[in-house]
């Protein structure tokens, strides 16, 4: 694996770790497809550094149980701007 690549998923590892980030908040933050901060997480992270990718997993599942919630406050939060206007 190219030295960068492992550079890049260890900072997304703590990234994620510190902020509770989400998929989509990670990818938009270091310029890169949902996909590849999946795969950076969840496979590549594992070689370098286990310890840091399960407490990313651990985080990127809680945002997933989560996701249904946020989808559902979000439709409400766009219903609740259109009908003040």
């Amino acid at each position: 694996m190219k030295e960068y690549i492992e550079e890049r998923a260890v900072e997304i590892g703590n990234y994620i770790v510190e902020t509770r980030a989400t998929v989509r908040q990670t990818a938009k933050r270091f310029g890169i497809s949902k996909s590849t901060v999946h795969k950076d997480v969840t496979s590549r992270l594992m070689s370098l550094n286990p310890a840091l990718a399960r407490q990313a997993r651990a985080v990127l599942d809680v945002n997933k149980s989560e996701r249904h919630i946020r989808g559902g406050m979000a439709t409400r939060e766009k219903y609740l701007h259109q009908h003040n206007k």
